[in-house]
């Protein structure tokens, strides 16, 4: 068990809510909070929501903010999206990760030093050059 935070991708923030994590990944959350290690969500997440929603692609029982304002009433914290964190996600050496979410959620992750939960392949695949913590989900 690590005492580093999760931040939640997309994936996993929309699975958390609605079924469907990998009972490890489960279990990571579980424990995580069991001691008072911090799980987070991006405010990107709810932007990629929204535009999963509008693509067709996910659909939501709520608006979208009420979602995503139900994850924070939940328990999860909004981690910081500074300027910082975008202009880092411009800078990732990762030619693999085109998807400007994901390359917000890896810059994220990188610049507080928390574990991803994801299921993303680009973004496993960029955890597995060791320049990210990831946890499948």
């Amino acid at each position: 068990m690590s005492d580093r935070p999760i931040l939640l991708d997309t994936c996993a923030a929309l699975w958390l809510t609605g079924g469907g994590l990998k009972p490890e990944a489960f279990d990571a959350l579980r424990s995580a909070r069991t001691v008072g290690v911090p799980v987070l969500v991006s405010p990107i997440t709810a932007w990629e929501v929204g535009n999963l929603i509008a693509k067709g692609r996910v659909v939501l029982a709520m608006p979208t903010l009420v979602w995503f304002d139900g994850l924070i009433d939940s328990g999860v914290t909004q981690a910081e999206l500074s300027p910082a964190v975008l202009v880092q996600a411009t800078e990732l050496e990762a030619p693999k990760l085109r998807d400007p979410a994901d390359r917000i959620m890896a810059a994220t992750a990188r610049a507080f030093n928390f574990r991803l939960m994801t299921r993303d392949r680009p973004l496993l695949d960029y955890a597995a050059t060791g320049r990210l913590s990831a946890i499948p989900c």
